[in-house]
């Protein structure tokens, strides 16, 4: 969902900048305008000394400009804090037993996550996400069970075996999991 907000928002940003700047380079070239274009020809300035200093002398102005680009600024640093923040995490550290480490693909890691959990008596479908950090991770993990299938048995058994199983290869002494569950949605058949 963010990232199609984001890529909306980035678009009509992209969008206006491109047209206002164009359009004023373009009435810098000499280009004529359209008559409802703000600006007639190249040398009309983009604000006017009066319309720069109209409110120079009242004493809300400033404030209200500060806070405007401040509240602008936080907002474009969340937004990039938002866009550059990983969703998943690339790779795990593994401990070898060795005193050495190795470091395991996340992507990978995940592949066997869903592979071990599909193969759980009751488990249609099986989506795994890492996150946390190398040292230290997690998982989020959505099972979509069979008719037939217990969510207790299905989540028992996700953390006794499989996630255990995760936990013991990386050495890790906890492994944080949320686990969702949702029954499988066949189409109804008609009885004769």
């Amino acid at each position: 969902m963010l990232r199609t907000v984001d890529r909306v928002l980035l678009g009509l940003l992209g969008l206006v900048l491109l047209i206002a700047g164009g359009s004023v380079l373009a009435i810098g070239l000499g280009v004529r305008p359209p008559s409802w274009w703000p600006y007639e020809d190249q040398h009309d300035v983009l604000l006017s000394a009066a319309r720069r200093t109209r409110w120079r002398d009242e004493g809300w102005w400033w404030p209200v400009v500060i806070a405007a680009l401040a509240v602008a600024v936080l907002l474009a640093l969340w937004w990039l804090s938002a866009v550059l923040r990983r969703r998943r995490l690339a790779e795990v550290l593994v401990d070898t037993g060795d005193g050495e480490g190795a470091v395991v693909r996340g992507r990978a890691l995940e592949s066997v996550l869903v592979t071990e959990a599909e193969a759980m008596d009751g488990v249609d479908r099986a989506e795994v996400r890492l996150v946390g950090r190398r040292g230290e991770p997690g998982a989020r993990v959505r099972l979509v069970l069979e008719p037939h299938g217990v969510p207790r048995d299905a989540v028992r058994r996700l953390h006794g075996e499989v996630l255990a199983g995760a936990r013991t290869s990386s050495g890790s002494a906890r492994w944080p999991s949320t686990v969702r569950i949702r029954a499988v949605k066949h189409p109804p058949e008609r009885v004769t």
